[in-house]
């Protein structure tokens, strides 16, 4: 313990400041597209949209039975093969390690929040759809003002739980030799050989930001919880 020197984090925080942010706004971005297209996919489903509803069933089930760093290496390297066909001239088409991580890590999360949405659609009592019946609302008005907002706000702790493991997740993207924090630290390590120091700081950052992550999760677990025994 003699040996440790944690003065080299704080010359290299920028540079971990930087890997930081890029976990962060690749979470955030993830987050923003799966929770769009999940809940599409979920409306797909609990509509039960004559052939779609299939797709999306097969989809979200692949998905969900695949590692995400295998999903991860498909698309950067099978994909441009297949734009490359697409395209006529046969020349894979350069996709980029930083496109790859953002549409992957949306398409992926898509599948896990889409479920989260159809298992809260099912949970909604019928009586609420025969009220909005009685009032004469649209589907369209039904769903947007009065029965997704019920669902995302009981299935919030959830959904909090799930975006945690998806910030976690942000590690993998140093397979494509991306500066995420795990990576940043990984390549300060490298450079100067304070790989105890570097990696301890990293486990801290992680610690940090997913334990308040889940103190929020089981704030939100309780605040429902009493609502819904009023």
């Amino acid at each position: 313990m003699n040996t440790l020197d944690f003065s080299i984090v704080a010359q290299s925080w920028p540079y971990l400041w930087s890997g930081l942010l890029f976990s962060l706004s690749l979470t955030a971005a993830a987050f923003a597209i799966g929770m769009i297209l999940g809940t599409c996919l979920a409306l797909v489903q609990h509509f039960d949209v004559p052939v779609l509803a299939k797709i999306v069933r097969s989809y979200v089930a692949i998905i969900r039975s695949i590692p995400l760093i295998l999903v991860l290496f498909w698309f950067f390297f099978l994909m441009p093969i297949v734009l490359g066909h697409l395209s006529g001239n046969g020349r894979p088409v350069p996709i980029g390690a930083s496109a790859t991580a953002f549409t992957t890590f949306g398409l992926f999360e898509a599948a896990y929040y889409s479920e989260i949405i159809r298992v809260g659609l099912r949970a909604v009592n019928k009586g609420q759809f025969e009220a909005c019946q009685a009032l004469a609302l649209s589907t369209y008005h039904t769903y947007r003002h009065i029965v997704l907002p019920q669902v995302l706000r009981v299935a919030s702790p959830i959904i909090l739980s799930q975006t945690i493991i998806l910030f976690q997740d942000t590690s993998l993207v140093y397979v494509l030799s991306l500066t995420d924090l795990l990576g940043a630290a990984s390549k300060l390590a490298q450079l100067n050989g304070r790989l105890v120091e570097m990696y301890l700081v990293v486990a801290v950052a992680y610690l940090i930001i997913s334990s308040a992550a889940s103190q929020c999760v089981a704030s939100l677990r309780k605040r429902y919880a009493i609502a819904t025994t009023r």
